[in-house]
């Protein structure tokens, strides 16, 4: 009986092990030719380099890779959609992968190629809808003389945009996502119950260019309430983590060359915990989903060849 009682101890302390989740990070090097960096994090705080590159971009006309989001779906499939211009071009790259070292083939997805003015198409994120099964991707464009604007030119004077999918390869038109009144890049959907959504946002005005939050029904909006700043000036790329019932936000303090991160419960107070979190040298933002230990085994196999 003895014997008995500690195989299954044994055995359930394995099946426990087997389903731990680690963090996983994306990121790019400049000047983003590379492609594909990556990190992973037992805690969600101390990031360890698994280095790079491990997609190499291959599609778009600057044939670089930027801004690299990546969502794990169904069936553990990995969707990673990334920026390919800084300017010109009318869509945006995506690929996907069972273990973030073999992808499928790339495709450039022309969001944009319906509006001939358009200067960019950035930093695309992409978001699982679990209520409707659906992928949600959003993006920063321009289109000159479309909008009221401040201080910027109007080729950077940002709107955000969608379009949804099941399949990756119909997707619906794309529609306008927000209009805030003022010039905008860098939102993050995020889901913290059904019918509640938060929208982390970056005021891309030139006396702002800092991050605020939004809320809303759907993860489509309409989003509104839109909150003060909460992080300084020259800061972006917000990507996060739900952990201990707290929201970690990561983003590139860019004005000071160097990441932060703030922590809240209810994205209306916000905890500066910047002192806690450790990441690696060059790293770029990307964002954050989550690995299984057989995953990053070979992540972790496969940084050694690099």
């Amino acid at each position: 009986m003895k014997k008995l009682a500690v195989v299954l101890l044994i055995f359930i302390g394995f099946g426990c092990a087997s389903k731990q989740e680690y963090y996983l990070f994306t990121s790019f090097r400049e000047p983003a030719t590379d492609g594909l960096y990556l990190a992973y994090s037992e805690d969600g705080y101390q990031w360890e380099d698994l280095k790079g590159p491990y997609l190499k971009p291959e599609t778009g006309a600057s044939k670089i890779m930027r801004d690299p989001s990546i969502v794990r779906g169904k069936d553990d499939v990995y969707h990673m959609v990334w920026t390919t211009e800084w300017r010109g071009g009318n869509g945006f790259g995506y690929a996907s992968s069972t273990d973030l070292i073999n992808w499928s083939e790339q495709q450039y997805i022309p969001v944009m190629q319906h509006e001939p003015d358009v200067v960019n198409v950035w930093a695309p994120e992409i978001f699982y809808d679990d209520e409707a099964d659906r992928y949600i991707i959003i993006w920063a464009s321009t289109i000159p003389f479309r909008y009221e604007k401040g201080a910027e030119d109007e080729e950077n004077n940002h709107r955000m945009y969608y379009t949804t999918t099941k399949d990756f390869k119909i997707f619906s038109d794309t529609k306008l996502f927000l209009e805030p009144g003022f010039s905008v890049i860098d939102c993050v959907i995020v889901k913290r119950a059904k019918d509640d959504y938060a929208l982390i946002i970056k005021d891309n005005t030139r006396p702002n260019r800092n991050l605020k939050v939004g809320f809303g029904k759907t993860p489509l909006g309409p989003f509104t309430n839109i909150s003060e700043p909460y992080t300084g000036f020259l800061s972006e790329g917000p990507s996060f983590i739900k952990k201990d019932g707290k929201y970690v936000i990561y983003y590139d303090n860019y004005g000071e060359k160097n990441y932060k991160a703030v922590s809240t419960e209810d994205f209306k107070t916000f905890e500066d915990v910047s002192s806690e979190i450790s990441l690696p040298e060059g790293h770029k933002h990307g964002t954050i989903t989550t690995i299984s230990k057989s995953v990053l085994s070979k992540l972790i196999e496969k940084s050694k060849e690099k």
